[in-house]
């Protein structure tokens, strides 16, 4: 039996997930709305150790400051009372009609600026509230039709938004960080920033770049027929892995935001293996909250809801435990040392090698066996079905 999950494990969970009605575009709500707070305690007795929401999962949209102030008041109550932590804060620039073209690209500049006010708003929140990362996912931020959006003039809009963002975070003096959210598409036909990679590249050309990093989410890497565990990897690589979005998601689909492991399984056990054990040759880990971007399936009632919650850090410690046991097997390490896994980690120019050196040494190109080292047999097959003995075994 797998333990149960403590909040040293850091797993947190999103309002709009536990909380999700399951409204869809086919089909009314098929469970109630509790209040927000209503969903903390549950949370807590589960093993959880954390709570994420967006401004208007908490409060509605356009509600007064004295309404928004005393409900703020109730919920930070109930989240303290359930001794959850509020790591995370984002905004909803999605759903009300005003945001139809986007918040920070939106063809409307008034719509663009109350789009950012809306984000500045939110980012006092989270600090005010302990928050340590601030997501922001650009679900509006694309188009339909190739000649409705100028790209280079809306590149330069998202660019700036999210540098005033960042900039104001450094202004206030907060402890808090910008996390992007890629994702490829839907709502929108095409989403700016679609992948971990576009978003980095946006990220360089940033003045305030050195407090923005990604938030990747997993059925978002898969929808586009990405790997998930390629994609964290490449941002903790640059230093810009500030948090991650962990879901279960089967092939290239509408997202799906299935349990954490319930898609695809081996995907999910070689993400585990990175976050917990880190790469396998050493270098940058990754230390945030594990945070479930999921929703219960539509089927489900409210003993659903609590019981899909439970699925997600239960798969999770699983995968953990069979990670862990995988690296620790003699005859992983062995295969790893056949594969050359821990090899690449050893620097193609030697310490002080130059490039001079590198054209004189005959060993490297002139006198090289092509023929010879083409014989090499990596046995990546049986790497893999080692990992797999361990996942099912």
């Amino acid at each position: 039996m797998v333990r149960t999950p403590t909040p040293d494990d850091r797993f947190s969970f999103g309002l709009w997930t536990v909380g999700w009605t399951a409204r869809d575009q086919f089909g009314d709500a098929s469970r109630p709305a509790l209040d927000p707070w209503e969903y903390a305690t549950k949370l807590a007795e589960l093993g959880a150790w954390g709570v994420t929401f967006h401004d208007d999962d908490v409060v509605p949209f356009g509600s007064d400051d004295a309404t928004r102030a005393d409900i703020l008041r109730t919920f930070k109550k109930a989240v303290d009372d359930a001794g959850l932590v509020v790591e995370m804060v984002t905004t909803n620039t999605f759903t009300h009609p005003v945001f139809k073209d986007g918040a920070l690209t939106s063809n409307d500049r008034s719509v663009r600026r109350f789009g950012l006010r809306k984000l500045l708003r939110n980012v006092d929140l989270a600090a005010e509230l302990g928050a340590t990362t601030f997501v922001m996912w650009g679900g509006r931020e694309g188009s339909e039709y190739d000649g409705a959006k100028d790209v280079n003039a809306a590149l330069d809009r998202y660019a700036e938004g999210i540098d005033t963002v960042a900039a104001y975070i450094k202004q206030q003096g907060y402890d808090l960080r910008v996390a992007l959210e890629p994702k490829p598409n839907e709502p929108r036909g095409d989403i700016l920033l679609p992948t971990v990679g576009h978003a980095l590249g946006l990220i360089a050309k940033l003045d305030n770049g050195d407090i923005v990093g990604l938030n990747p989410e997993t059925g978002h890497e898969q929808m586009a027929g990405l790997n998930y565990t390629h994609g964290i990897a490449q941002a903790l690589w640059a230093g810009k892995l500030f948090h991650i979005d962990l879901n279960g998601q089967r092939s290239i689909k509408y997202d799906q935001d299935l349990v954490f492991g319930h898609g695809d399984l081996l995907s999910a056990f070689f993400t585990v293996d990175l976050v917990e054990n880190g790469f396998p040759g050493g270098g940058p880990t990754y230390d945030g909250p594990r945070h479930f971007d999921y929703k219960p399936s539509r089927t489900e009632g409210m003993e659903g809801v609590w019981e899909s919650a439970a699925a997600n850090m239960e798969m999770y410690l699983l995968l953990a435990e069979k990670a862990k046991a995988y690296r620790a097997d003699p005859e992983v390490q062995a295969a790893f040392e056949k594969a050359g896994v821990l090899e690449l980690a050893q620097p193609t120019l030697g310490a002080g090698e130059t490039i001079q050196d590198l054209l004189a040494d005959r060993s490297a190109f002139e006198d090289f066996d092509a023929d010879a080292a083409a014989e090499r047999e990596y046995g990546f097959v049986r790497l893999n079905q080692l990992a797999m003995a361990h996942l099912v075994g």
